[in-house]
């Protein structure tokens, strides 16, 4: 079974939402600037974002662990 590609497309945007979130704050808990904080936030969103989406392609090539579904005909 292989996904299509935009299923990997919203995996990316829900995991980026959650990943971001994160990292806001602990950015914010760390630095106690809540400016400082959304620019981390933003940068890391557009290179994770990428990084995530390839990843997922990545591993759509990868066989390990997947079965072929055959049908189950019955003539």
């Amino acid at each position: 079974m292989k996904d299509k590609r935009y299923r990997s497309i919203i995996k990316t945007i829900s995991w980026r939402v959650t990943g971001t979130i994160d990292t806001f704050l602990v950015s914010w808990l760390v630095t106690g600037r809540i400016g400082l904080a959304a620019s981390i936030s933003m940068v890391e969103v557009f290179t994770k974002l990428l990084l995530y989406y390839l990843h997922e392609r990545l591993w759509n090539r990868i066989k390990i662990g997947q079965e072929k579904i055959e049908p189950d005909y019955q003539i």
